[in-house]
């Protein structure tokens, strides 16, 4: 992330790699839902140590989680984007058209997600900006890509509950997870489903009934986390 963020300003081909994350992002979200946001993410990484002691840690405001701002947003996002890049290939075929490109993605990743996230994350929250990133938007969309195509049924892991009556509504779950959902309340056959979930797993680290576990729709690992509970 340093070394495309501000590395990118002395050497703007680097931001061409902004292209292979997104890519990546785009396929992963396509058969595992926001899986990146939560697992392989260098902002994610950035927010959850580098920031997590001197962030504020209040509760990310409802304006920041509102479907309408991550919507318009998104939108906002990716015509300030287009734009950028209409102008970057007025210089195709020319020798600087790399370099040009590249600035784009220097540009969009180092003001946004770096600076803007580095900032959400000192003052409110650590992973405030990750409710309404538009490359976590890019993801959903192309998520329900994959539910429509029925890609994803056996490889997108959520959160299970093996037994919903033992639950105690502790509330930990809520407690440790990073944007902030509520599980527990929001069991679906079992299952919390929510869209915004970025399969980080820190809820069931958090479980202190051991009662939580990823798995996909197809219940493949049921059987041997209930192995796991029994030993």
């Amino acid at each position: 992330m340093p070394i495309v963020a501000g590395g990118g300003l002395y050497f703007p081909i680097l931001g061409l790699t902004v292209l292979g994350i997104m890519l990546a992002l785009m396929i992963l979200g396509l058969f595992k839902g926001k899986h990146w946001c939560g697992n392989i993410c260098p902002h994610g990484s950035l927010f959850d140590f580098a920031l997590l002691r001197p962030s504020r840690f209040e509760k990310i405001p409802m304006f920041f989680r509102s479907p309408v701002l991550k919507w318009c947003f998104f939108a906002f996002f990716m015509a300030m984007f287009s734009y950028r890049l209409m102008w970057a290939l007025g210089y195709l075929g020319e020798a600087e058209f790399a370099a040009h490109l590249g600035s784009v993605f220097v540009n969009q990743y180092l003001v946004w997600p770096t600076l803007v996230g580095m900032a959400l994350a000192l003052l409110i929250n650590p992973r405030t900006w990750c409710t309404f990133c538009p490359m976590g938007t890019m993801q959903q969309i192309v998520n329900k890509l994959g539910k429509k195509l029925s890609l994803n049924r056996n490889t997108e892991e959520f959160v299970n509950i093996s037994v919903p009556e033992n639950c105690t509504q502790c509330g930990k779950c809520a407690k440790a997870c990073p944007v902030q959902l509520i599980p527990y309340l929001n069991w679906e056959n079992s299952q919390f489903k929510n869209e915004s979930c970025i399969k980080c797993r820190t809820c069931t680290y958090s479980c202190p009934s051991k009662l939580l576990y990823m798995d996909t729709l197809t219940g493949k690992k049921a059987y041997r986390h209930e192995e796991i509970v029994k030993a």
